[in-house]
């Protein structure tokens, strides 16, 4: 099954839900909860639960599981369930559960946040949910990277996010991309019109054969144009661009299409050169960034209630009060990027709910969407269910100045 339609459409709705303000999720991480809580739905339930997957049940619990059995190798992964007491009614839907998952009695919430870190590499010190004495069941997802990029980046000064940007005036030093390495590109898109966009790619790990990788990926959109549609952009570019590693050209303009000049996204210029063709450069400069959520997931539109109206059925007793919240980490920086999430899930029977040469130089100076998509490829060819994967996306609205020791080049630098 073929998943970044159903978990672009997803994270739509979470991020919107979340709204424009600076933050990261894993929408993959929540959707891959819910899926895995399928194949309990009938009726009512597992139609709106379709509908939130936008596959039916059986389908997500089997990519889900495939996905959680064979992790990504940059993508650690994990799921949970615990019980207060072990339900027989809960037996045929707890087979369907991934091989890996964790199963037993309700742990205490010391243990529940060594699980956190264990699984997100240390990222999460906390798990989401606090446990209570009504509390009857937990299932969790975790999903954990830690990268360095093939190719850092270099230093520049906050001005060179250009004149329209209020963050060149309070960043002393954001990130410019090397002489090789990074990709940068402008798109047209049908959501959010014309983009900037950098990519940039993990130092890859060989496995089997395999070539795994990941490509983060930033859009920027013109400032009027609302964070949703960047978002949906954002997911559109990203899945292609890991996907487009041999046809370069999809997706992008020509700089020779555009006019010379300044807009809050490049400054487009052109000078005379020798060449037996047209040519064209693009780098861009962006800022660090860090964010910390916590997102409440007990909104309608993405699906907790029908999972826990599923499990409360086949329970065979009274509605069941519930809870669903998403803790999510990510820093991006100079020589890699790191990103987390815990999406936790509980129910509970007393709780309430929570020929000329043109340059550009791309300009990520106000706020703008990073998706990070995972690559799995055997001699250039897709070789598993997590290529072209997004993992985890971001609103970046609060830049970050860069540490001291993003200053200072690697030993051996020369």
């Amino acid at each position: 099954m073929v998943l970044t339609g159903p978990v672009a459409r997803y994270a739509e709705r979470m991020h919107r839900l979340v709204g424009d303000g600076h933050h990261v999720a894993s929408p993959l991480g929540a959707w891959l909860l819910l899926a895995l809580v399928g194949p309990a739905a009938t009726g009512a339930a597992r139609a709106e639960l379709e509908d939130v997957l936008g596959t039916d049940v059986d389908r997500a619990a089997a990519t889900a599981r495939s996905l959680l059995d064979a992790p990504h190798p940059l993508v650690a992964s994990a799921s949970a369930l615990w019980e207060r007491s072990a339900s027989d009614a809960l037996a045929r839907w707890r087979a369907t559960l991934p091989e890996l998952t964790e199963t037993g009695p309700l742990p205490d919430q010391a243990a529940l946040d060594a699980w956190a870190r264990e699984h997100t590499l240390g990222l999460i010190e906390r798990f989401p949910l606090t446990l209570s004495p009504e509390t009857l069941l937990v299932m969790a997802t975790a999903l954990a990277t830690r990268i360095s990029w093939a190719d850092p980046f270099q230093v520049a000064t906050g001005d060179a996010l250009g004149p329209d940007s209020a963050w060149a005036r309070r960043l002393r030093h954001v990130l410019r991309t090397p002489w090789h390495g990074h990709d940068c590109w402008i798109a047209e898109t049908t959501r959010a019109g014309d983009v900037a966009v950098h990519a940039a790619a993990a130092r890859p790990e060989s496995v089997d054969g395999r070539d795994a990788g990941m490509l983060v990926v930033s859009v920027a959109a013109m400032p009027d144009v609302p964070a949703a549609d960047v978002l949906a952009a954002a997911h559109e570019v990203a899945v292609e661009a890991a996907r487009s590693t041999v046809e370069k050209g999809v997706g992008r303009r020509s700089l020779y299409d555009l006019p010379l000049g300044d807009t809050p996204l490049w400054s487009l210029r052109e000078e005379q050169t020798r060449a037996y063709a047209r040519e064209e450069h693009v780098s861009a400069v962006l800022p660090g960034w860090s964010a910390e959520s916590r997102h409440d997931l007990t909104a309608a539109a993405l699906g907790f209630g029908s999972a826990a109206r599923a499990l409360g059925e086949l329970m065979g007793g009274p509605p069941l009060m519930y809870e669903a919240v998403q803790s999510a980490v990510a820093r991006y920086g100079r020589y890699g990027f790191e990103a987390a999430a815990v999406t936790a899930f509980a129910l509970a029977t007393g709780l309430p709910p929570e020929n000329v040469a043109r340059f550009a130089e791309l300009r990520f100076g106000h706020p703008y969407a990073v998706v990070a998509v995972a690559t799995d490829t055997r001699g250039g060819v897709p070789a598993g269910p997590w290529h072209g994967l997004p993992v985890y996306s971001a609103w970046v609205a609060q830049p970050s100045e860069l540490p001291d020791e993003d200053l200072t080049e690697p030993p051996g630098t020369v």
